[in-house]
């Protein structure tokens, strides 16, 4: 972490969601929006006195960006720290000195100590960790995507509906102030129907990350590789195709789309380039684009 400045839990969204109790409407937006109840402070007092007892399952920069948002909050405390890669494991230990750690995640399920989780890690892990969680009696919070495939979400949903656990998977668009009140604005009608939607995310950057050892190279930059990650689709598109369908109230019928590997020629397996159009049953399509050797256009929701 060192040359670069802490990460910390935005105040100003937090005292907004506070706010929506109160406001005009409020009561009605968290009503459409049962997510955001959480964070009303009659919620908060509800759990002032208590403490959570949380884990981190995966270390690496996206596990100590959350670590750095619980360390912000009276009721949850770090008990555990589990990764397998140890410089990943020391630098969360170094934020969280007290937490125990763990190279074995299956451990850390059998920790009575432990109420819940939080997964941060690689695509294909997500599955079993969070199903394994489940079956231990935790509570899930889990990183985006759901699944590396659609039989593992259908497994999670099973295991989800005969389980009394929390699992909320990490959509971060769904509390971002900004979406929340488009989103209000949309469905009020404010603004009139949907009747398309456009996305693109460009990037310039090759997605790669420093590795020590040539054995690591799978592991470290996981996000190249079809066994372990869906790409720029599981990584960046969720987040856009998320707010659609929000939008829309509804989901896809039908998809058509194209990927190729066309600027980082670098032993990847996934494409640096994506093209896809989406169809709602009433005709609306969503124009998703994204690629990762041009940021000129950067990011937008249309």
């Amino acid at each position: 972490m060192s040359g670069k400045k802490d990460k910390q839990v935005d105040v100003s969204l937090r005292q907004f969601i506070k706010d929506l109790g109160s406001i005009t409407g409020g009561a009605a937006l968290l009503g459409a929006m049962p997510w955001l109840q959480s964070f009303t402070p009659e919620k908060l007092n509800e759990v002032e006195k208590e403490k959570s007892r949380i884990a981190i399952i995966g270390t690496g920069s996206r596990g100590q960006y959350h670590i750095h948002n619980l360390l912000e909050m009276s009721h949850t405390e770090i008990v555990a720290l589990c990764d397998n890669y140890p410089p990943n494991l020391e630098a969360a230990a170094a934020l969280s000195p007290k937490a125990k750690k763990y190279s074995d995640y299956r451990k850390v399920l059998e920790s009575p100590e432990v109420d819940g989780v939080v997964i941060a890690t690689p695509l294909n892990w997500h599955a079993p960790m969070v199903l394994d969680a489940l079956s231990a009696g935790k509570h899930v919070f889990c990183e985006k995507s759901m699944a590396y495939s659609m039989d593992q979400c259908k497994a999670i949903y099973d295991a989800y509906q005969s389980s009394d656990r929390v699992l909320y998977f990490c959509m971060q668009r769904m509390f971002d102030e900004k979406y929340i009140k488009g989103i209000q604005m949309i469905h009020s009608g404010v603004i009139g129907d949907v009747v398309g939607a456009r996305c693109h995310w460009f990037r310039n950057h090759d997605w790669r990350r420093a590795v020590p050892s040539p054995e690591l190279e799978r592991s470290i930059n996981w996000r190249l590789y079809r066994e372990s990650s869906g790409g720029l689709m599981t990584e960046l598109a969720t987040h856009q195709l998320e707010v659609c369908n929000w939008a829309t109230q509804r989901i896809p019928e039908s998809v058509m789309g194209m990927g190729d590997i066309v600027f980082w020629k670098d032993g990847r397996e996934v494409y640096d380039s994506v093209n896809l159009v989406y169809q709602y049953a009433d005709g609306v399509k969503i124009n998703y684009e994204s690629l990762i050797s041009n940021k000129f256009n950067g990011m937008e929701d249309q």
